[in-house]
């Protein structure tokens, strides 16, 4: 059985998509480099619009980001704690998503 921790939901699940901010962004800076290698594209637009943090360990983020046009791709970032030398990476991506497909884990 899974311990409930109220409105952000089941304890090592994803919480609800929210508006992306700042420090989202700042996640998809960092690893806007890996997302060219994988994809084998340079993208100009790189804009984090939507995400959703891992419940209780948050250092795990799904971020739906804006590539241009109609273009989106969906991004899992791994952050680690600052004690733990505050590694980011990006886990896994999907690509050709639009604005409105839901985050879904990935």
């Amino acid at each position: 059985m899974s311990a409930n921790i109220g409105m952000f939901g089941t304890i090592g699940e994803y919480g609800e998509t929210t508006d992306a901010t700042e420090e989202t962004q700042m996640l998809c800076d960092q690893v806007k480099t890996a997302v060219e290698e994988k994809t084998g594209k340079c993208v100009d637009e790189f804009e984090a619009t939507k995400y959703r943090p891992q419940v209780v360990h948050r250092n795990n983020f799904l971020i739906k980001v804006h590539v241009g046009g109609e273009n989106y791709i969906h991004l899992k970032v791994f952050s680690a704690l600052p004690c733990n030398d505050g590694l980011i990476q990006m886990v896994a991506l999907q690509q050709n998503k639009t604005k409105d497909d839901p985050l879904e884990p990935l």
